[in-house]
């Protein structure tokens, strides 16, 4: 297939099928945009057109016909090796690159994910714990777990804990020393501890009282790019902090942390599994994205 992309031609036998961009990148959970984008990179590495458009009708033209059959009986052949050999090794093996948050991922998702594997010992898995936004576009990651719905559209988004929210919350020792805030705008007195991405502060607090949406613009002393730092610093009395419910709930259960106005509906911070194409959906993936759903239940039933 010399240098097609193989989403690519799976693009191309979807809109020979469907005759319409529009409608194939739907069924493949794409912009039409990069639709169109796929079906022109082919032809320009063909050096042919294989559409013949018009502003109501597309069709294939003599050398799409041609083109597209022989693409159709190869991607026929690949389904048929992956089944065989998803049939020898249980349907579950491979290499998943993940990416995921520090806290969730260092705290939570680790042994969850130990005892993935141990039930599919075939899995590989590399890890990447960062609270930087990995690009799948460009990075060797094949996979993603994040708090909050994607802004990128064209991402394939798979909700794993959609009621998720987070946690207004501070240690027993700086509240001996500062009391308890009794209102969201109170946190103003307060050295709150704020979450960097790039250099974008996270300072602007969201909260519901009585149906209406509190907005505080929080300030402190300390303000970091990763998660995991942000709650040490509240465990150990700096301030307080706005954290996942995930991340802190065995702080909450230890006591080591206070939940603070626990009469306000706080921020949603839904958990997403994260991949660049439904092509992707790989049993091995499905298999994950099943077992960390049922986990986030589990958590949240306790």
């Amino acid at each position: 297939m010399n240098g097609e992309r193989l989403e690519d031609l799976r693009l191309l036998v979807a809109a020979a099928d469907a005759g319409s961009f529009s409608a194939a990148a739907r069924e493949l959970d794409i912009t039409p945009a990069v639709a169109s984008a796929a079906i022109k990179r082919l032809e320009q590495s063909l050096g042919v057109r294989l559409f013949a458009r018009s502003t109501r009708s597309l069709r294939l033209t003599g050398d799409g016909e041609r083109y597209c059959d022989q693409v159709r009986q190869a991607l026929d052949l690949l389904t048929r090796a992956r089944q065989s050999v998803e049939h020898e090794q249980g349907g579950v093996t491979g290499t998943l690159s993940l990416s995921m948050p520090s806290d969730l991922g260092r705290n939570v998702l680790r042994p969850w994910l130990d005892a993935f594997q141990a039930e599919h010992p075939q899995v590989r898995l590399r890890l990447y714990i960062s609270d930087r936004l990995a690009d799948l576009y460009r990075q060797p990651v094949d996979l993603a777990i994040r708090y909050g719905v994607p802004d990128d559209s064209s991402m394939v988004a798979l909700s794993l804990a959609p009621q998720n929210r987070r946690v207004l919350c501070a240690a027993p020792a700086y509240l001996a020393r500062h009391g308890e805030p009794a209102t969201p705008q109170a946190l103003r007195e307060h050295n709150c501890l704020t979450f960097m991405l790039g250099d974008v502060v996270h300072d602007r607090w969201n909260f519901e009282a009585d149906g209406r949406r509190v907005v505080v613009t929080v300030a402190g002393d300390r303000a970091a790019d990763d998660g995991e730092l942000v709650r040490r610093w509240a465990v150990e009395g700096h301030g307080i902090a706005y954290k996942s419910r995930y991340d802190v709930a065995a702080d909450l259960r230890a006591g080591r942390l206070v939940p603070l106005l626990t009469d306000l509906v706080t921020e949603s911070s839904p958990v997403y599994l994260l991949l660049v194409h439904r092509a992707s959906l790989s049993p091995a993936v499905r298999r994950l994205r099943d077992f960390l759903q049922a986990r986030f239940a589990e958590f949240d039933a306790a």
